[in-house]
C-alpha cells in the first residue's frame, strides 16, 4: 500500500548550506529542514556569516550545534536518532567538502540508515570568483595555525608540486572552534579557548618563513617573496573582498572578518592573468 504523507521514512540528510548567509540554503533542502524531527548543524570545519540564531529564525527550527567531539567520536548520537526519524545534517559550504562527512556517510550505510544528499556551493568550486580556472588547480592544501613548538610546513611540499606542474593551489586556512589549551587539556578542565580564524596575512607569514629558511639553508624553492598570491575573503557573501598580489604584501594586506582563504597561482592563461589584473592593489 502507498504510505500515507504522515508516515515517516527514517532518513539522514546531509545538506549544504553554501557561502552566504541563511538564504544560501536550496529551496529542497529548506524544504526538508522544516520537515525533519532533529536538525543539527555542524560547526568546526566552517561558518557561515550569521550565527545559529539567524538560521533558526529563518528555518523556523531549532538547531543543535554539532562540534567536533560529537560528530568524530559521538556519532552514534546522530545515527541512532535516524533509526527512528528524519534527522537533518547541515554543513556549510556542500555536504563533502570535508572528509569528516564521508565518514558520516559511510557509518550510516554499515547500520543501514538510508540517506540523501542535498548539494550547494563551496570554496571549492566558488573559488572561481578570482578567475582562475576550476580545473587548472592541483591539489588543495590546508595551511594549520603554527605554534611555539609545533610548525609543520607539509603544505608547502604539495603547493610546490602544483607549481611544478603549472596548476593553481587552493589553500584553506585553519579554524580553531572549541579548542583547549595544553594545560585544560592535561588536567581535563572542560574550559574552551575563543574562536580563531586564520587570516590570509597569517598564512603569508608562515609561507614567507618557509621560503626564508629554505633560501638560508641553501634549498631550491618554489615560492619566492615575489610569488603572486590571492587572497579571499567571505567568499560567498555580499561583502565578498579579493586581493591580487604578491607574497610578501600579501603579509600586510587587511581583508577584514573571516573566513578567508588563499590561492597561489600556477601558469596563467592570458585571461586568467587579466582577471587577475583586476583584483590587484594597483587596479
Amino acid at each position: 500500500s502507498l504510505l500515507q504523507e504522515t508516515d515517516i521514512i527514517p532518513m539522514l540528510y546531509f545538506i549544504g548550506l553554501g557561502l552566504g548567509d541563511a538564504k544560501d540554503i536550496t529551496v529542497r533542502g529548506l524544504e526538508i529542514v522544516k520537515k525533519c524531527d532533529k536538525v543539527f548543524l555542524e560547526h568546526y570545519t566552517s561558518i557561515l556569516t550569521v550565527g545559529k540564531e539567524e538560521l533558526e529564525k529563518f528555518y523556523g527550527r531549532e538547531i543543535l550545534l554539532a562540534d567536533r567531539d560529537l560528530v568524530e567520536q559521538g556519532a552514534d548520537n546522530i545515527l541512532d536518532g535516524a533509526l527512528e526519524q528524519e534527522i537533518a545534517f547541515l554543513v556549510v559550504g556542500d555536504p563533502f567538502g570535508a572528509t569528516t562527512h564521508s565518514d558520516l556517510v559511510l557509518r550510516a550505510k554499515e547500520m543501514g540508515i538510508p540517506h540523501q544528499v542535498v548539494h550547494n556551493a563551496s570554496i571549492m568550486n566558488a573559488v572561481g570568483c578570482c578567475g582562475l580556472q576550476l580545473y587548472n588547480y592541483g591539489e588543495t592544501v590546508s595551511i594549520p595555525f603554527w605554534t611555539e613548538n609545533w610548525k609543520p610546513d607539509s603544505f608547502y611540499t604539495k603547493i610546490a608540486a602544483n607549481l611544478e606542474r603549472g596548476l593553481h593551489t587552493l589553500c584553506l586556512l585553519d579554524i580553531k572552534v572549541k579548542e583547549q589549551s595544553d594545560e585544560n587539556l592535561a588536567r581535563g578542565r572542560k574550559i574552551f579557548e575563543p574562536p580563531r580564524f586564520m587570516s590570509t596575512q597569517v598564512a603569508c607569514e608562515q609561507l614567507m618563513q618557509v621560503v626564508e629558511k629554505m633560501e638560508q639553508e641553501g634549498e631550491k624553492c618554489r615560492l619566492s617573496k615575489d610569488s603572486p598570491v590571492v587572497c579571499l575573503a567571505r567568499v560567498g557573501a555580499e561583502t565578498q573582498k579579493i586581493v591580487s598580489t604578491c607574497l610578501e604584501t600579501g603579509r600586510g594586506v587587511e581583508m577584514g572578518a573571516p573566513l578567508h582563504s588563499m590561492v597561489i597561482p600556477g601558469e596563467c592563461h592570458f585571461l586568467e592573468t587579466d582577471a587577475l589584473k583586476m583584483w590587484s592593489l594597483d587596479s
